[in-house]
């Protein structure tokens, strides 16, 4: 079964971006047991700082630049969720619980982790192999590692 997985990463190889902060988002593809990169999705092209024009906070109402991701907070975390509405999981440094209960509505998992995209990677191809064929991850054989990358 194949399905796409949204990274928050600036420099697709560490898992360093919040989901709030992230400007874009790396898709990956997992088919047969394999990842492959099909494309990257810019979260707001727009930079949000320039919106605003106050680089620490912002003044406007509603804007919550000072704990999420400049203007708009609330409203371009709706859009980043709406971006990758079609991927089976997201992948990110950490995440809020509102994202997080708007990604879940979706049936979009959450990993927050802290490791190389294709630590990532490797960790999720595991789970869900194991997950889409109804196994235990605590079976003989099974690596703890896998904790790690438990839903949040």
């Amino acid at each position: 079964m194949a399905y796409k997985i949204a990274i928050a990463s600036s420099d697709e190889i560490h898992i360093d971006e919040t989901f709030g902060a992230a400007k874009l988002f790396h898709i990956f593809e997992i088919n047969d047991g394999k990842y492959e990169k099909v494309e990257e999705r810019f979260a707001n092209e727009n930079n949000q700082e320039s919106q605003c024009g106050v680089s620490g906070g912002c003044s406007r109402e509603g804007c919550h630049s000072a704990v999420s991701s400049g203007c708009n907070g609330n409203e371009g975390n709706s859009k980043k969720v709406q971006l990758i509405a079609d991927c089976r999981c997201v992948i990110c440094k950490k995440i809020g619980f509102q994202i997080q209960k708007q990604l879940e509505r979706k049936a979009i998992t959450v990993f927050d982790v802290s490791c190389t995209v294709n630590q990532a990677l490797e960790k999720i191809l595991f789970y869900y192999g194991k997950i889409d064929k109804c196994q235990s991850l605590r079976g003989a054989g099974s690596k703890k590692t896998v904790t790690d990358a438990e839903p949040v």
